[in-house]
């Protein structure tokens, strides 16, 4: 990627090819479980990174999930999309707090907790 002018590359350490074409396969069983998985209206939007834009519409949530799996991620992109429609806080889900680090890359002014 530096020989193709990237400022800067790194070699992360992943459990899998996700959110690459090399997921094509588990994107099948996937596509299934999410059909079968009720979403209702969100009380809020939801940023999804296929696309780095808001969405409430649950089909659309649910074909943006499917195809999540496969695509790159726009992070960078849904984050300053988000603080540009008033977003202050995000709280990051789950172990870890990675996704911390990665806001305060995008805004040091944007306040961030673990749930």
């Amino acid at each position: 990627m530096k020989a193709a002018g990237a400022k800067r590359a790194l070699l992360l350490s992943v459990g899998g090819a996700f959110h690459s074409p090399l997921m094509e396969p588990a994107r099948v069983e996937l596509q299934t479980a999410i059909a079968f998985t009720p979403i209702v209206d969100p009380r809020c939007p939801i940023y999804q990174n296929v696309d780095a834009r808001p969405h409430t519409d649950p089909a659309r949530i649910k074909a943006n999930l499917i195809q999540q799996l496969t695509a790159p991620v726009r992070w960078t992109q849904t984050m300053q999309n988000m603080l540009a429609a008033g977003a202050n806080k995000v709280v990051e889900v789950g172990p870890g707090n990675v996704l911390q680090g990665l806001f305060k890359k995008v805004s040091r002014e944007l306040e961030t907790v673990a749930g």
